[in-house]
């Protein structure tokens, strides 16, 4: 996955933020307050989903070109 993907980037930053926060506190319902994403085990299932995404991703190489021209109005809103 390029670097510069901002799925990548994204998650890299989420991913850092959180573990820096694991290294930094071992009280675990002070943990999961300072997470704010509920219980640790809810957070490390949210995890596992992400890696399976970036797995995911990694294969769909969605940042690659796109594989028709988009329509004109694709991004015109309302239509």
């Amino acid at each position: 996955m390029p670097s510069t993907a901002v799925y990548r980037t994204s998650t890299e930053n989420l991913t850092k933020q959180r573990m820096k926060l694991v290294e930094m506190e071992a009280n675990i319902e002070e943990l999961e307050k300072k997470i704010g994403c509920g219980q640790i085990e809810e957070v490390i299932e949210q995890a596992n989903d992400e890696l399976s995404l970036a797995q995911k991703m990694s294969e769909w190489q969605p940042w690659g070109p796109l594989e028709t021209e988009a329509p004109p109005d694709q991004w015109k809103w309302p239509i």
